[in-house]
């Protein structure tokens, strides 16, 4: 090695943000391995690379003892003093040992070093960004696929879509591109994995993000969202200016927001709710498109009681139960719904719904 590797070291921490200090260790340490192993040497040895010329020598360090039973490890003090006067008993001794061609065998050993350090910087600045973009929308292009999962073309790196992660339905093709939401992040030996989803709740959230001003500039905001990916979903969104209409913002002109937000989901229904930290009124908006006649809270039991014209007890319920499912998953309160002409009796099971426990992460984070 050279001035010029010391120079190109020094590039390589500019542009690759890889400390010089750093690699000069690494190649350091590795040429100790590499000495041992070429000569057959099991002293105790300490590489040294010159800052400034590149040079590489090898010394081996011995302990100063009376007399010296393992040379390879040990010298006496009288050889040491011979050395330099001033050495006592359990000093250490270095002596040069480099072999003739030493460089050959650093010159490789330093390659090797700096390609992999290169590549685990890489692969560390590309974990780093991905990580803060967890809980994040991105748009990748399919690359392939196999029996469990679809393998996303992110730019920088490969994103895992499992089969299960989709909506019902849904496939995609080679080069197709697709909007995913990144559900975590992993360090992996090849580096780090990417893994996405198109069913999780967070994702509608970002689609709105996307294409509303108003929650890009905090004006509106998204307080809760319950999903059934590919059917229906429902969106609570509220207001910080009483002059903006939360609802009609996400909704868009003639529809125009929110129709792209169903078209990029493939049809899936959404329904927009105005949030309320009322809950009878926030019950009541979320049992939309029902209309509601009352609605009775028992705090305690975390229930809303809620009464329906006859003919609105099928819509309030929905199909298998799916609009009042997602009212209660939208606002945490268990939900007992009733017409009119049942009035104000003791609940019966099938009319219960529960907030159903949701895995997925705090969207309030997201």
């Amino acid at each position: 090695m050279n001035a010029e590797f010391i120079e190109a070291l020094i590039q390589l921490e500019k542009e690759k943000g890889i400390r010089k200090e750093v690699l000069i260790e690494a190649i350091e340490a590795a040429l100790i391995s590499g000495y041992k192993r070429n000569f057959h040497s099991a002293q105790n040895v300490r590489v040294d690379i010159d800052r400034e010329t590149g040079q590489v020598r090898v010394f081996a360090r011995k302990t100063v003892v009376e007399e010296a039973l393992d040379p390879r490890l040990e010298i006496s003090l009288d050889a040491a003093r011979e050395i330099l006067p001033s050495y006592e008993l359990d000093d250490i001794v270095e002596i040069e040992v480099t072999p003739a061609d030493f460089g050959r065998i650093a010159a490789q050993t330093a390659k090797q070093v700096v390609t992999q350090r290169i590549r685990e910087a890489e692969r560390s600045i590309i974990y780093e960004e991905f990580a803060d973009r967890e809980e994040d929308i991105v748009t990748g292009i399919v690359q392939r696929s196999d029996n469990r999962n679809y393998y996303i073309d992110l730019g920088r790196v490969e994103a895992l879509l499992p089969h299960a992660e989709t909506m019902p339905g849904e496939r995609f093709k080679h080069n197709d591109r697709v909007k995913t939401f990144i559900t975590r992040v992993e360090k992996s030996t090849k580096g780090p994995q990417v893994f996405v989803s198109r069913t999780h709740p967070g994702l509608l959230k970002r689609l709105f993000e996307l294409e509303v001003p108003e929650i890009y500039e905090g004006i509106v905001e998204i307080r809760s969202v319950a999903r059934e990916a590919g059917y229906r979903s429902k969106i609570a969104v509220a207001t910080r200016d009483e002059q903006v209409d939360p609802v009609g913002a996400c909704v868009g002109h003639r529809g125009m927001r929110v129709q792209t937000v169903v078209n990029e989901l493939r049809g899936e229904k959404v329904d927009i709710v105005r949030w309320s930290e009322e809950p009878v009124e926030f019950v009541s908006n979320a049992l939309s498109p029902s209309k509601v006649v009352s609605v009775d809270i028992h705090e305690d039991e975390k229930i809303a009681r809620v009464i329906v014209p006859d003919h609105q007890l099928s819509l309030a319920i929905g199909k298998e139960g799916q609009n009042a499912r997602l009212a209660a998953k939208l606002t945490g309160w268990k939900i007992d719904i009733k017409n009119e002409s049942e009035g104000t009796g003791e609940a019966t099971e099938p009319e219960m719904v529960e907030e159903e426990k949701d895995e997925s992460p705090d969207l309030d984070r997201a």
